[in-house]
């Protein structure tokens, strides 16, 4: 009974070794290129130029624009961008919405290699916002982009530099 035991442990330890972990390095590459990609969706989207820079939109001081992202703030945000942009959920968000998914993976997966504890995340509560998007889903949406590809701007600079825990 022992040997046999002794047996499955032996074969999966030999398994284990086997299986390679996708290096950090490839994670980095493949979130900074995902990021590219979700700014130059946000960029050609043609309504975000025709409202002002500075219109402002009360009600989303819930979004954090942190100047500091460790990778566990970087999944938090991830999470409330995403939940946020399904809110919205125009024709415009739908592949957004898939990346961010694909790079809030990615987010866990480096955390994951590096050793980062990802604390539990839940639902973000967002403050009001069905009411908010009554009164103006178009300019919600632009102040949205606009904020979350500052995030993924300052996200970029920070895996650039190096990141942390």
């Amino acid at each position: 009974m022992r040997c046999g035991l002794l047996f499955q442990l032996l074969g999966l330890w030999l398994y284990l070794s086997y299986v390679q972990a996708v290096p950090m390095q490839k994670l980095q590459d493949d979130a900074k290129f995902l990021i590219k990609t979700i700014i130059n969706r946000i960029r050609n989207i043609s309504h975000l130029q025709s409202v002002s820079s500075k219109h402002k939109v009360t009600g989303f001081d819930f979004i954090p624009l942190s100047p500091y992202l460790s990778l566990p703030k970087m999944d938090q945000t991830l999470t409330l961008y995403q939940k946020v942009i399904t809110t919205l959920s125009s024709s415009h968000t739908a592949q957004i919405s898939n990346d961010l998914e694909n790079l809030q993976s990615l987010v866990q997966m480096m955390a994951s290699s590096k050793g980062c504890p990802l604390p539990h995340t839940t639902e973000p509560e967002l403050q009001d916002l069905e009411s908010t998007l009554k009164e103006s889903r178009y300019s919600i949406e632009v102040v949205v982009l606009r904020r979350m590809k500052r995030f993924l701007l300052e996200m970029l600079r920070q895996l650039e530099l190096g990141i942390v825990c």
